[in-house]
């Protein structure tokens, strides 16, 4: 399928907004789950009823993103998340500012929807781009988000610090991300929808019908590597300190590095698709990730566990934004631009998948069993990632590099 040209220049600003909007996610939502022990007391919230509050975040994230690709059939996606990443923003400081349990519940209620349909409106933007450029740079998106991530995590330590409230560390952070937000949306781009405009081939794909099954083994790979990174974020403490005996100063080390690790590969991963191909650096990040894993559940002490846990963020850091890149690429050769929004939708409903499955899971069976043990389940799983490691590369490997060439030669 040719697409028309877009300019250079835009593309370029569309790219930079695009970056921003993942870093501000990145950091509002590190901003939540680094506080959830202060948001627990602040409200009186039991430790019988925490499970459900944490789990109904992630389930309505899942609804948004439904909604989503409805929604995205009549509103670009760059306007949906114009509109939704401030209510995030928002969401978050009514969490630490609002006055009983009842209110918080609704203010996480508003958070996981809309973020539900900013995570996948992004990535929509960003799938979108990278097929602009003619080269990958869906990993510099999410390399922001993660920089958000530490920035965010960072500010939360020093709330902590300084004691400060909920409310006094959501605030300013929310009075600067939100402005920030709508600035930088002025200039998303829907590259896709600007290039079929007022077309009949646009209007085609706007409901061109896309079979889930042809996406079930990215959907697979999506919910397997999510359930990987909250087995680290949430048991990577716990499993240094109790079973490889580290200090409890020490057990808080792991996710930090784990959260640089992923950073660093994530800058350096769209080199690593535009040499050797997205296939190669998916099966060399899986073969990375299970080997952290081994690495982990085998470790005599705690540094080795260390070791294990970095390996774990420079493996697993590649999968996701490959996976979305791969799901848009098949549904936009097939079906159009339409299509390719509708893909990225549906897949980005099992990150939320794996993110519930991980922990209870990896604690069942840590309970039940060991924990070294239960780190070999998380690494079996991110194994099957290598069998489906060519839908990675199809349906445009007659490029050779999987990727269609660029239209716009002074694309930056």
């Amino acid at each position: 399928m040719t697409v028309p040209r877009v300019p250079g220049a835009r593309l370029r600003h569309g790219r930079v907004s695009l970056a921003l909007s993942f870093f501000v996610q990145g950091a509002v939502f590190a901003l939540l789950v680094t506080r959830i022990p202060a948001i627990q007391d602040r409200y009186g919230i039991s430790d019988a009823l925490l499970p459900a509050f944490l789990a109904a975040v992630p389930v309505l994230a899942g609804v948004g993103s439904v909604g989503t690709e409805q929604l995205v059939k009549r509103v670009r996606p760059s306007r949906v998340l114009w509109g939704v990443q401030p209510v995030v923003c928002l969401a978050l400081l009514a969490v630490g500012a609002v006055g009983s349990m009842a209110q918080v519940a609704v203010a996480l209620a508003v958070f996981g929807l809309s973020v539900g349909a900013l995570d996948a409106s992004m990535n929509m933007l960003g799938v979108s781009l990278q097929r602009a450029y003619g080269r990958s740079i869906m990993l510099g998106f999410h390399a922001a988000y993660s920089l958000g991530g530490i920035v965010g995590a960072s500010l939360a330590w020093a709330g902590v610090h300084w004691k400060l409230s909920l409310a006094l560390l959501y605030g300013p952070v929310v009075a600067v991300l939100v402005p920030l937000a709508l600035i930088a949306g002025r200039w998303f781009v829907d590259r896709d929808r600007e290039a079929t405009a007022g077309g009949q081939e646009g209007a085609a794909a706007a409901v061109a019908p896309l079979a889930m099954r042809m996406l079930l083994p990215l959907c697979l790979v999506m919910a397997f590597a999510y359930i990987g990174d909250s087995t680290v974020s949430n048991w990577s403490a716990k499993y240094l300190q109790d079973v490889l005996g580290s200090s409890e100063q020490l057990a808080t080390v792991p996710y930090n590095v784990y959260m640089v690790t992923t950073l660093l590969g994530r800058m350096v991963g769209d080199l690593g698709v535009r040499r050797f191909g997205a296939v190669a650096v998916v099966r060399a990040g899986t073969v990375v990730a299970a080997g952290g894993f081994a690495v982990v559940a085998a470790a005599p002490g705690a540094w080795a566990g260390m070791a294990g846990f970095t390996l774990l963020g420079l493996g697993l850091c590649v999968i996701v934004p490959q996976t979305f890149a791969a799901a848009g690429r098949y549904a936009f050769e097939r079906h159009g631009p339409g299509a390719s929004d509708v893909a990225v939708a549906r897949l980005n409903i099992f990150n939320y998948v794996g993110f519930l499955i991980g922990s209870p899971l990896v604690g069942a069976l840590g309970d039940a069993w060991s924990y070294r043990g239960a780190m070999l389940v998380p690494m079996l799983l991110v194994l099957v990632t290598l069998v489906y490691a060519r839908s990675f590369g199809a349906p445009e490997a007659r490029y050779g590099d999987g990727y269609e060439r660029p239209r716009t030669a002074d694309v930056g």
